[in-house]
């Protein structure tokens, strides 16, 4: 399917003598274009046919949504049931496969270019997206005899069937706050007066990549250190606690020890394998440590805790009360904003495409769920071009990995700019093009425009963001389920999400495990810098790959949207509404956080 631009519309119109002379509306005709899969020519066929019957239906943004309602939808719902119907009702031999071949290929979508050739299929000429043309249909139709040949056809030309047939689309599988007669939709000129920066300014940033692949393991040591006697410093503070004693001097009275918590082995921990171990200021060793007299507690290898117990040997500390650490405050504006009209924030995260195909009808279908509910602010992380994916994994590809991006981006960015909304664009370890380092460096992007540039933010993995005086924790990296495997609790009461969550924000880390799992390649260096929460964000986005959720956690919305796929079947996204409001003097924090779902897609 050919790209379908401005000009090309411009074009076919000017043949029919209709003026145009507004940008946004050739705009939004793009937009029709790519929901609906048509090209320029049948959709300027379709709105000469419908405005002739309107007595000359003037063309503007208001009558094509008019258009997009009464024509397109009806038009896109009886083509795939027409063709369900044909598909099941023909027989497929040899002589109708191509007839079936042709009408699977008007539904292929903008992103078909991304199609990659099946095993044995290389020699074949690569297909450009300026001159379209389906590996399965010059295959099959000009060689009939190659039909029952696995190489006569690629598995990623064929749009997903589990996807395309999933169930509960747009069903809410999750809801916080007050939802009922919640309107999701951005204001009234989305993304306009949006304030979007990262928090912590341009130079203490990571807005570049870095050298990487040298690190001693004596800077290893020290960032781990200076972390121990900073959460030390702090749980002194708030405890009152007067000093800490060396680990392992022998005392016969009741001692406050502070330290990292690591594992006595290369396995898992478990509640006989806990070691704490302290910083240099409390003689640097590790100490075993009995847990039998603690009433609850929820540990992790790398969690810096003091505690309050007995060593009269010198070689083993029988813990008694457990002292975890304390969130930072919260941010708080230096400008008051009153009376600010809710803000709508969507969130998604990649990977984009089926585990069964390159399409990338998941993405297509996000597209125009943004040009539907008008956000203001869309916060997309990673992946986009999934390493995990088995055919990124085999090279089965036509273009580079750094193409297949580009051209994913530019379609996310063209797709919704009569929306004008706000994109912010998160890496993932997973991004097969990208530093796969952490924290991650944001992607560059020089080929965009400068129209386009100024809706697009590049952030980091991790980042603070303060949009319109509300900051947002994020991350692609998938921390619940690396601290998942590796926490031990007994008697907390609480859900295990919940704990780990709690963790994090006490921790004041994005990624608070060590030593880390072996997928993520950590510079400790960079992470000391950029890998720190600079306070309690209000609002934390940790996708994982288990199960979605928003939670309150002191006083911290945390929101889980998974994955917008999950397999071979559709996925989530989730959608916020933000508005500040003033604290009440003397009072409590109101959190910005109104509303928030997670969705099908």
């Amino acid at each position: 399917m050919a790209q379908v631009t401005g000009e090309s519309l411009q074009t076919e119109l000017d043949m029919f003598g209709i003026e145009c002379q507004d940008d946004a509306v050739l705009d939004k005709m793009v937009e029709q274009c790519i929901c609906s899969r048509i090209q320029a020519d049948e959709m300027v066929l379709e709105w000469v046919a419908y405005s002739s019957t309107k007595n000359g239906l003037k063309l503007t943004t208001d009558t094509l949504d008019q258009f997009d309602h009464e024509v397109l939808n009806k038009k896109s719902k009886s083509k795939k049931n027409f063709r369900k119907e044909e598909a099941r009702n023909r027989t497929m031999d040899i002589h109708s496969l191509p007839d079936l071949i042709k009408a699977e290929e008007e539904e292929e979508s903008l992103l078909d270019a991304y199609s990659t050739p099946g095993k044995g299929s290389q020699k074949r000429a690569l297909t450009t997206p300026e001159n379209p043309r389906s590996k399965r249909g010059a295959a099959l139709l000009s060689s009939p005899s190659l039909l029952l040949s696995p190489a006569s056809f690629s598995p990623s030309a064929t749009p997903s069937q589990k996807y395309s047939q999933r169930g509960a689309k747009g069903e809410v599988v999750v809801s916080f706050g007050v939802v009922q007669g919640t309107r999701w939709a951005g204001r009234q000129t989305p993304g306009a007066g949006v304030q979007l920066e990262l928090l912590e300014g341009p130079e203490d940033s990571l807005r570049c990549s870095y050298k990487y692949m040298f690190q001693r393991l004596r800077d290893v040591r020290n960032v781990l250190t200076e972390k121990i006697e900073e959460l030390g410093d702090g749980l002194r503070s708030h405890f009152n606690i007067e000093e800490f004693a060396p680990v392992s001097l022998p005392a016969q009275d009741c001692i406050t020890v502070v330290g990292q918590i690591c594992c006595d082995s290369n396995g898992k921990l478990n509640a006989h394998s806990v070691l704490l171990e302290a910083g240099p200021e409390q003689g640097g060793q590790q100490i075993p440590v009995d847990l039998s007299e603690l009433k609850a507690y929820s540990l992790f290898p790398g969690e810096v805790v003091a505690l309050e117990g007995m060593n009269t040997t010198g070689k083993k500390l029988m813990a008694s009360k457990l002292y975890e650490g304390v969130p930072l405050p919260f941010y708080s504006a230096e400008v008051k904003m009153e009376d600010a009209e809710p803000m709508n924030v969507l969130v998604a995260c990649g990977p984009y495409t089926p585990s069964d195909s390159l399409t990338f009808d998941p993405l297509l279908d996000l597209i125009s769920i943004i040009v539907k509910d008008r956000p203001d602010v869309c916060l997309l992380l990673g992946p986009f071009v999934d390493s995990k994916h088995e055919q990124i994994e085999k090279a089965q590809v036509t273009e580079t990995f750094e193409a297949i991006f580009s051209r994913c981006i530019e379609s996310i960015v063209d797709g919704t700019k009569s929306v004008g909304c706000r994109l912010v664009f998160v890496p993932s370890q997973r991004d097969i093009h990208h530093h796969f380092i952490y924290p991650q460096p944001p992607f560059t992007l020089p080929n965009l425009s400068k129209d386009q540039a100024q809706r697009v933010t590049l952030v980091p993995d991790p980042c603070t963001l303060l949009i319109d005086g509300v900051t947002f924790g994020l991350t692609s990296t998938d921390i619940l389920f690396h601290m998942g495997a590796e926490e031990i609790s007994c008697g907390t009461g609480t859900d295990r999400f919940t704990r780990i969550l709690k963790h994090m924000l006490t921790q004041r880390s994005f990624y608070p495990l060590y030593p880390p799992v072996d997928e993520v390649n950590m510079d400790y260096e960079k992470f000391q810098s950029f890998g720190q929460m600079p306070l309690t964000p209000d609002v934390l986005i940790i996708p994982s790959e288990l199960r979605y959720f928003v939670k309150d956690v002191v006083g911290c919305v945390c929101v889980n949207p998974g994955r917008l796929t999950k397999g071979q079947v559709g996925g989530t996204y989730g959608r916020l509404l933000i508005q500040r409001s003033a604290a009440p003097e003397g009072g409590s924090r109101v959190s910005p956080c109104l509303t928030a779902q997670v969705v099908k897609i």
